[in-house]
């Protein structure tokens, strides 16, 4: 073997060990964020019982969130018995009206998805939400669509929407949140990595609640709704209180009279 053939194979050799050292680091990010949960989970009630002003904060697990079936004729159902990983759309029509549900974890790329959508079918009038979040990023971009193209999101008395969700729901023309439907926040993960630099990661995180905060404040939504969402570890969620969805601009003001 030449000198120039050892010198290829041992720089080959430095960039495979390289590849699955920053694997094994990124691995190990996912472990130590996992620990503190591990070492003192919430001790917050269940997600499934009822909340009242000051006690709002609750478990929150999205893998153990199960689908409820809402009131007949009120949306469009999906033929899934489980909440799907990603988005699912699911068409219909209310009032003779079309109408879109949206159902499932928002995944990353969910928000191109939902443009590529909103592109090859008839426009709905109104988009229904029962999600436990996902992507803040691709909730953004999903609620700045419904936004330009005007149109409204609601929920039903059975419906959730959670973690990024909100920012779906507020991207919406006009809201309507029944009786019994659940809106809650909490603190996000915007893709920032622990294997950064700390000032690289800190960064990160307050461009994208800076962002966040943007974001609502273009949706014409009190941006303090995010004091409970920064108050709130990402293992418990911050259900908002009637109150709160007014105070902070989620019920529109016309679908209360």
């Amino acid at each position: 073997m030449t000198d120039s053939s050892r010198t290829i194979r041992r720089w080959i050799m430095g960039i495979l060990v390289v590849q699955v050292g920053f694997a094994l680091i990124l691995m190990g990010a996912d472990v130590i964020r996992a620990i503190p949960a591990a070492l003192a989970p919430s001790r917050a009630p269940a997600l499934v019982d009822p909340v009242a002003p000051g006690d709002q904060r609750r478990r929150f697990e999205p893998r153990d969130i199960t689908l409820r079936e809402p009131s007949p004729g009120t949306r469009p159902v999906p033929a899934t018995q489980d909440m799907p990983s990603r988005l699912d759309f699911t068409a219909g029509e209310i009032d003779g009206r079309p109408a879109l549900t949206l159902t499932g974890t928002i995944a990353p790329g969910d928000g191109a998805r939902f443009a590529d959508w909103i592109d090859t079918h008839e426009t709905p009038g109104i988009v229904f939400l029962n999600s436990p979040g996902g992507s803040v990023l691709d909730a953004m971009q999903i609620g700045r669509e419904l936004r330009t193209r005007g149109i409204n999101t609601a929920m039903t008395d059975s419906d959730i929407c959670l973690s990024a969700c909100p920012y779906v729901l507020a991207g919406g023309a006009a809201r309507d949140i029944a009786p019994g439907a659940m809106v809650g926040v909490h603190q996000h993960y915007f893709g920032e990595n622990i294997a950064l630099p700390a000032f690289l990661a800190v960064e990160d995180i307050q461009r994208g609640q800076g962002e966040v905060m943007g974001y609502l404040i273009e949706m014409g939504i009190d941006p303090a709704m995010m004091r409970p969402a920064l108050l709130t570890p990402p293992d418990e969620i911050y259900v908002l209180v009637p109150e709160e969805l007014e105070r902070f601009g989620l019920i529109d003001p016309a679908a209360e009279s």
